[in-house]
């Protein structure tokens, strides 16, 4: 296998997801992005496993389901909440993660969300504060015991700081006794993204 790059902040939220993860269960991709995160999770979970990715804009929506089809997945879009639990499989909603609470069912072993705006698209369309700490804060609550939440943070756009100062506020105000939680930056970069990893305790 070859490694990927040391300083590879979504890579490394994939790696620690990764480790509690398993066929079967559930996962939530807050900004489905590109597709990339919906995919590993996707995979780990496999047919039997469900996947909830998370967008406000269609373009996302659309390349996220191409990277999927072109792995041989066949995810199913929504625009808005299930009248009845979601079946096993990759689900694309086209709707904000803040509204996260209405489609969930069950407890995720893991939550995803890469900050900022979508690469290549409209870059004054960003992750919002109010928005983004609805979605965690909910994605804490519901999280499985031991599952835990990824979030990347990125602080090269207008907005980008303040959003994850809000971030990071709340994931310090987690109580060690429910949670363990780490932070991962570059060092040598005062604009690098940082990751913010919270397990909550079993």
């Amino acid at each position: 296998m070859v490694p990927f790059p040391l300083t590879s902040i979504v890579s490394r939220a994939q790696q620690l997801l990764g480790e509690v993860l398993t066929a079967g269960e559930l996962a939530v991709d807050l900004t489905a992005g590109g597709g990339r995160d919906t995919l590993f999770l996707a995979r780990r979970v496999g047919q039997e496993g469900r996947v909830l990715a998370f967008d406000i804009q269609q373009e996302a929506l659309i390349r996220s389901a191409g990277l999927l089809s072109d792995a041989g997945l066949s995810p199913v879009f929504h625009r808005a909440p299930p009248a009845s639990p979601l079946t096993a499989g990759v689900h694309l909603i086209h709707d904000c993660h803040s509204r996260l609470e209405n489609y969930l069912d069950a407890s995720p072993s893991a939550v995803i969300a890469n900050l900022g705006f979508l690469p290549g698209g409209d870059k004054t369309r960003t992750t919002l504060p109010a928005t983004t700490l609805a979605a965690l804060g909910f994605a804490l609550e519901s999280l499985a015991p031991g599952g835990r939440l990824a979030v990347a943070v990125y602080l090269g756009h207008p907005g980008g700081a303040e959003e994850g100062g809000a971030v990071e506020k709340l994931f310090r105000s987690l109580p060690p006794r429910h949670w363990q939680v780490l932070r991962l930056q570059v060092c040598n970069c005062a604009t690098s993204p940082f990751l913010l990893i919270a397990e909550k305790r079993s």
